[in-house]
């Protein structure tokens, strides 16, 4: 698979870099490909690449010592994840785990090396801080949702922001499709799957969404919107 530098400047902190910067990177990159279930790196793992998906989908999860895990995003094709290492040179590890949520490829760029390309690029460095800064924000949003919210507003805010992130047109009927399992929506909102099973199956028979193997569609996306809100329990 060939990437143009056309290509790569539709990642948010690439989108000021020259051509000579993007062939640079380009020439400095391998492609890395996963299968359904695979991983890209584990949390713990040394941050020594950062990627670039191409095609899929990718979810970063974090994990606890008893093995709970919460499903901090979901990557789409031209996002950038997995970057620490090219912010911190003090043997930084990844703090999630990186996993295919369907078959994904990836170009995959050595941490140092992108490192040095900051040091002498400021508008590299600053796109990057600001796409820190804007998960940052979204941390911020999800922290107050779980500490303010019911867990049925938690749930349609979930699926009202992954709608944003990664979600498609459905290609049988109106709505808008995700590739997300109901454990997938659990572990994102901090609740149980048979409360995200409960609530789900609610919204199904008043016609809101519709549910299928490891994925969820939204057929009324206003009235989803109202759950978020508090409008409707």
């Amino acid at each position: 698979m060939t990437i143009s530098p056309k290509e790569l400047r539709q990642v948010v902190v690439f989108q000021h870099a020259t051509d000579e910067d993007l062939d640079l990177i380009l020439k400095n990159s391998i492609t890395r490909s996963i299968e359904e279930g695979g991983f890209f790196f584990m949390q713990g793992d040394e941050a020594a690449y950062l990627y670039i998906l191409t095609s899929g989908q990718v979810k970063l999860m974090q994990s606890n010592p008893s093995g709970q895990q919460v499903n901090l995003r979901t990557i789409s094709p031209w996002q950038m994840f997995g970057a620490l290492g090219a912010v911190r040179n003090d043997g930084a590890t990844y703090p999630a785990t990186a996993q295919a949520l369907e078959d994904s490829t990836a170009l995959a760029i050595q941490s140092n090396f992108l490192r040095t390309m900051l040091e002498t690029r400021p508008y590299l460095s600053f796109d990057l801080m600001n796409l820190m800064t804007s998960y940052i924000q979204e941390m911020q949003a999800r922290y107050r949702e779980l500490a303010t919210e019911r867990v049925e507003q938690r749930v349609a805010n979930a699926l009202i922001r992954l709608a944003g992130q990664s979600g498609f047109k459905s290609g049988k009927e109106a709505g808008i499709e995700l590739s997300f399992s109901r454990q997938d929506v659990a572990e994102m909102t901090g609740t149980t799957l048979y409360t995200v099973s409960r609530l789900l199956s609610d919204w199904e028979r008043r016609g809101i969404i519709k549910t299928g193997r490891e994925k969820i569609t939204i057929l009324k996306p206003h009235d989803l919107l109202k759950v978020s809100e508090g409008l409707e329990t």
